[in-house]
C-alpha cells in the first residue's frame, strides 16, 4: 500500500497504521490489553470515523515510541503532550521530528539545555531517534493530532494508553528517570508513584516552550536534568548517553 500524504507531500496517518504492528519487545500485550478496553475500542472507531471524513491526521506512525524502545530497556521516560500538527513535523516521537524539518521552538529549548547542561555543540537536527534507540521513552499523551489543531484528539482516551504505558513502566522494578516537563506531563506524577515498583528519580521543570522556558519557579533552561539523570542511572550502573 502506497503511503498517504498531505496537500504538502507529507505521510499522514491511514487506517492500515492504526493496528499496532511491530512494537518493540514487551509492549503488544500493553496495547492489545488497552485496545480492548471500551476507551480503546472508542478511540480507535473515532480516529477511523476521522479519516473516513477526510480527517488530515499526524503522525503517520502513532506506535513509533513503542516501536523503537522495548519495554525492559526502558531508563529515561519523557513525556509530551500531543503530536506536532504541522505537515511532515510528527514522527511519533515527543518533541522530535525529522531530519530536514526545521526545529521547532520547544526542541530548539532542549537543545540549548542540553549543550548548556553537557556542553558540546548545538545538534545539526531534530531527531531525537537516536534517543529512543537508547533506552528513552519519548512519550505523548495522546498519539495523534488533526493538521492544524493543536490538543485536536486529547480527550479521545489515548490518555488510557499513557496511563498503562507508564504503570508498565513503572512496575517493571527496574531504574527508571521521568523528566517531566511542564504542568501536563507532571500530573502524571502521582500516577507513577503511586506504581513505582523499583528506584526512579523523577525531575519536574517548566514546559520547554518558549513561553515558559525560563520563568519561575522552575524553569527549564538551568534545570540540568540532562546531567542529573545521567549520574543518578550510572549510580545504578546504568548509561545514559544523550548525544545525538
Amino acid at each position: 500500500m502506497s503511503q498517504m500524504q498531505d496537500l504538502f507531500g507529507a505521510p499522514i496517518l491511514t487506517a492500515d497504521a492504526l493496528s499496532p504492528k511491530d512494537l518493540a519487545p514487551g509492549w503488544q500485550s500493553v496495547v492489545d490489553a488497552f485496545l480492548m478496553t471500551p476507551a480503546g475500542r472508542s478511540l480507535i472507531a473515532r480516529l477511523q470515523e476521522r479519516l473516513v471524513q477526510g480527517a488530515c491526521i499526524y503522525p503517520p506512525l502513532p506506535w513509533r515510541a513503542l516501536a523503537l524502545t522495548p519495554l525492559d530497556e526502558v531508563r529515561v521516560v519523557i513525556l509530551g503532550q500531543d503530536p506536532y500538527h504541522g505537515p511532515g513535523q510528527a514522527e511519533g516521537l515527543a518533541f522530535s521530528v525529522p531530519h530536514g524539518v526545521r526545529v521547532p521552538p520547544s526542541l530548539r529549548n532542549i537543545h540549548k539545555e542540553l549543550v548548556r547542561d553537557l556542553g558540546g555543540g548545538m545538534p545539526a537536527h531534530g531527531s531525537l531517534m537516536g534517543w529512543a534507540h537508547r533506552g528513552v521513552l519519548l512519550l505523548n499523551t495522546a498519539l495523534t493530532v488533526e493538521d492544524g489543531l493543536p490538543a485536536s484528539h486529547a480527550g479521545w482516551g489515548w490518555e488510557g494508553l499513557t496511563d498503562a504505558v507508564l504503570q508498565a513502566v513503572a512496575g517493571r522494578g527496574q531504574p527508571c528517570v521521568y523528566l517531566l516537563w511542564g504542568a501536563h506531563a507532571q500530573a502524571k506524577r502521582a500516577w507513577i508513584e503511586a506504581h513505582t515498583r523499583g528506584p526512579c528519580l523523577i525531575l519536574t521543570a517548566n514546559h520547554p516552550s518558549p513561553l515558559s522556558a525560563l520563568r519561575s519557579p522552575q524553569p527549564f533552561i538551568g534545570c540540568g536534568h540532562f546531567s542529573l539523570a545521567r549520574q543518578w542511572l550510572a549510580e545504578h550502573r546504568l548509561e545514559c548517553e544523550w548525544l545525538l
